[in-house]
């Protein structure tokens, strides 16, 4: 089982030796040499698209040991962002190796495709809202009479393109994403992350967990592959159920951050910065979230 560490909360990464290139909402991008990045993944969490400001404990490390889990299970399937170079080749001092512990990866500099490859395996979140008003899912036909949280026909791909920072990303169909990405990997992208979907949810399901939906992005490389790039079935990126409480007709509880949203859908706050303080049991009861579905999904 992959284990995390008792290091301190980590909201933002600071490294002497590299150049900053990027700072997301969970994860700070640093630059190493002309073929290679330094990904950190910061116990962030976001919610509305806002970036909350009180870490949640373990959460980076859980989402990095999580991905590189199915970077190792799914490399028959496709190629993955990750180096030979490990953390300690190009950070040298002990402080800051000690600081990334866990948390920190050396991946490929590659050219991204500006989409998410979203897959739905289960109607819920906007695909449900969706389904209600139209009878169908970003455009594809569903029958009729499907209560919220019903598993699927079959999975669906349903791309999004990527937008601009503090923007929402957008719902495309597939003639969209071809034209912007055209055709060869358009057609790529959407077989490979079905695939790789089916594949998770095969593994996930056996642990006792309901992978319902979940998104993958990609990047090319210089001989025009595609690579599997950012992180890969997370909680942070998947909706993660129990099997035990899954109930079709009602949202079921999930290994991420909707208890965090739910919490904040409490409040009186607009949804727009500076975002309100978590509570202490909030707080842990989110990382003991996420630190379950590690446990339970590499156990």
């Amino acid at each position: 089982m992959q284990q995390v560490s008792h290091s301190a909360p980590l909201f933002e990464s600071h490294l002497r030796g590299l150049k900053k290139v990027h700072q997301g909402k969970v994860r700070d991008i640093y630059d190493v040499d002309a073929e290679h990045l330094l990904i950190v993944t910061s116990d962030r969490l976001s919610a509305f698209d806002v970036v909350l400001p009180d870490p949640i404990p373990f959460k980076g490390e859980v989402l990095t040991q999580i991905s590189l889990f199915w970077f190792a299970k799914t490399q028959h399937m496709v190629a993955n962002h990750l180096s030979t170079l490990k953390v300690e080749d190009v950070i040298f001092d002990v402080h800051e190796r000690a600081q990334l512990a866990g948390r920190a990866m050396v991946v490929k500099k590659l050219k991204p495709l500006p989409i998410e490859a979203v897959v739905r395996g289960y109607l819920i979140g906007s695909g449900y809202k969706d389904y209600k008003l139209h009878g169908s899912l970003c455009g594809i036909p569903l029958p009729g009479g499907l209560q919220m949280a019903d598993k699927l026909p079959e999975p669906l791909f349903t791309p999004a393109s990527k937008a601009p920072a503090g923007m929402h990303d957008e719902n495309i169909d597939f003639d969209a994403m071809v034209k912007s990405v055209g055709l060869e990997y358009a057609t790529g992208v959407r077989r490979i992350a079905l695939d790789l979907y089916r594949f998770a949810a095969e593994h996930a399901r056996s642990r006792n967990i309901i992978i319902a939906d979940t998104k993958f992005e990609f990047g090319v490389d210089k001989a025009g592959r595609l690579i599997l790039i950012d992180e890969a079935l997370t909680p942070d990126s998947s909706r993660f159920w129990p099997v035990a409480s899954y109930r079709p007709g009602s949202s079921p509880p999930s290994f991420d951050k909707q208890f965090v949203r739910d919490y904040l859908e409490s409040l009186h706050w607009d949804k727009k910065p500076p975002a309100p303080h978590l509570p202490p049991d909030v707080l842990t009861r989110t990382s003991n979230n996420y630190r379950d579905a590690l446990r339970l999904l590499t156990a």
